[in-house]
């Protein structure tokens, strides 16, 4: 799986890239996890209740995006 996450875009087989998208997924559920108990620290801050959201919004589209992009080269 490293061997395909290092190499150029151009240089992968379709099956790597489904693993290199599937292992981008798996990394940005953490990252929802880490935001998500930033979330429940309730900072009693606005500006950061709404970056928290901004950002949580954001990995939620690019999370569609790749899993978008990764059902569209399993075909």
């Amino acid at each position: 799986m490293r061997s395909a996450i290092l190499q150029l875009p151009a240089q992968r087989t379709t099956n790597e890239q489904r693993r290199v998208l599937r292992a981008a997924i798996r990394q940005l559920d953490r990252a929802e996890i880490y935001l998500a108990a930033v979330a429940y620290m309730q900072l009693d801050d606005r500006a950061s209740e709404r970056a928290v959201r901004q950002l949580r919004a954001d990995l939620d589209g690019l999370k569609r995006h790749l899993a978008a992009l990764r059902a569209g080269s399993d075909s």
